[in-house]
């Protein structure tokens, strides 16, 4: 028989939780400018997580309707981003993976704000990708850029469409077929790169275009990727067609296009009906 005297045994010690996952993305706001960093170091892995997290960051950018410049760089200066995370190329993950990249690829691409990607190491797979989404590019001179998918039986899908729009379909088979990364010098003479520079200089050049994009009509340089986006797609005739439908239909109505031009004649700094006050690049 139990003596009343012994207390009841004690419940089992619950599992201490996971620890937390610190997210993939950081993202920070200047006025009109964004900053989203790739924050998953050394390499910036896109693993599905990450790829979710990234989503996350630009949805919250386009949703918060004042951002007109958004800069995407990595933390460090090992990498950029060495692609898509191989172990999510397996058939139970590969279709949520690329329904995942590819709709952050489509943002970029149809994202309000002007994008300028950062590079100061390898951009590599789906980092490359993320790059040749972007409006412009800037690269220190150790950067590389490469779509390397070939030497694991595999293909990009987005640099299949995306490069011979930028490079021409024969400089785009070289880069898919053979697997080899370029230099940024390179990229740059193949029009993949804007600018290339020392590591010392690019924060400083950053900040400079920043201030640039951030001085424009928030509403007109929107309206004015709309445009490049329809006149890089179909034949020439539908181009110009669907080029002059926005200038008549979305610009011509802009107050800034008015703005902008009293403001030419009367010879003073515009005032953009759509501008936040500027600062410095996040």
């Amino acid at each position: 028989m139990e003596s009343p005297d012994l207390a009841p045994p004690l419940p089992p010690t619950p599992p201490a939780p996971p620890p937390q996952r610190a997210p993939g993305v950081r993202l920070r706001f200047d006025g009109p400018c964004a900053r989203i960093t790739l924050a998953a170091p050394p390499l910036h892995i896109l693993d599905l997580e990450t790829i979710q997290d990234l989503a996350g960051a630009l949805a919250v950018v386009e949703r918060r309707g004042t951002v007109s410049v958004l800069i995407l760089d990595a933390e460090g200066d090992r990498a950029f981003s060495a692609g898509v995370d191989i172990r999510d190329h397996t058939p139970d993950k590969i279709r949520p993976m690329l329904a995942g990249f590819h709709g952050v690829l489509r943002q970029l691409l149809d994202l309000s704000a002007v994008s300028v990607a950062v590079v100061r190491g390898p951009a590599l797979g789906g980092g490359c990708e993320l790059a040749l989404a972007c409006d412009l590019v800037l690269a220190a001179e150790a950067a590389r850029f490469g779509q390397p998918e070939i030497d694991v039986g595999c293909f990009p899908p987005g640099a299949a469409v995306l490069l011979p729009r930028i490079v021409g379909r024969h400089l785009a088979a070289e880069l898919l077929l053979t697997g080899r990364p370029v230099t940024a010098r390179r990229a740059a003479e193949l029009g993949l790169v804007n600018r290339v520079l020392p590591a010392a200089e690019l924060a400083a050049a950053v900040e400079e275009l920043a201030a640039v994009l951030a001085a424009k009509s928030p509403a007109v340089l929107r309206i004015a990727r709309a445009a490049l986006r329809a006149g890089g797609e179909g034949d020439l005739p539908t181009a110009f067609r669907a080029v002059e439908s926005i200038y008549m239909e979305d610009l011509a109505c802009c107050p800034d296009l008015a703005e902008g031009v009293a403001a030419f004649l009367e010879k003073r700094p515009p005032r953009w009906s759509s501008s936040e006050p500027a600062g410095s690049p996040p």
